[in-house]
């Protein structure tokens, strides 16, 4: 019983059938604002159980794939993020503020073409390894200053860029003419 209809009765007031249709208006809305989100959240599960509601693909993220480079002092182990649609390469490593030393990503520029990168968005500096579809490293652009939209050029086309953080090849002793092992690279 409503506050108005106790409040109606106690006073000793008959309710009209105006009043009446009000309350049973009143007493619809606020269980339409009660169920709501329970119908929502059901209409949801609904349509993921039936498949007809699929996760976002930039939220669904690839597994981390091995990657070796052996340069003249030995392999150097990282696990990197592929990007191969031209969506996932625009976006790159943008917005990121953290990498982990032993990670990177992979561009797919299959088929091979003169690649061009930059760092608009980019607030960690990397470095940049152009590779060949043979696996080789055809140069790499050490430290690259985060935020720059100068152009970064591969030089000749080639397969992939794998970005890796600032510093690293000069620490590992990566330089071109180096080899790169991942699937994405065929030995010619």
């Amino acid at each position: 019983m409503s506050l108005i209809t106790v409040a109606l009765r106690e006073s000793g007031e008959e309710m009209g059938h105006g009043e009446a249709r009000e309350r049973k208006q009143l007493c619809a809305r606020r269980s339409c604002g009660r169920g709501a989100p329970f119908v929502f959240v059901a209409v949801l599960l609904a349509l993921a159980l039936t498949g007809l509601v699929r996760p976002s693909p930039m939220l669904a993220a690839e597994p981390l794939q091995r990657l070796e480079i052996v340069s003249a002092n030995g392999p150097h182990v990282f696990e990197v993020e592929l990007a191969r649609s031209p969506a996932e390469r625009e976006k790159g490593l943008m917005f990121r503020r953290y990498m982990p030393k032993n990670r990177g990503m992979l561009f797919d520029f299959n088929p091979p073409e003169p690649a061009t990168m930059w760092m608009e968005n980019t607030y960690i500096p990397l470095d940049m390894l152009f590779i060949r579809a043979d696996g080789t490293v055809a140069r790499i652009e050490s430290n690259t200053e985060p935020l720059s939209r100068r152009v970064i050029a591969a030089g000749e086309p080639v397969l992939g860029v794998l970005e890796l953080n600032g510093g690293v090849c000069d620490e590992l002793g990566i330089k071109a003419g180096d080899r790169v092992f991942h699937p994405m690279f065929k030995a010619r």
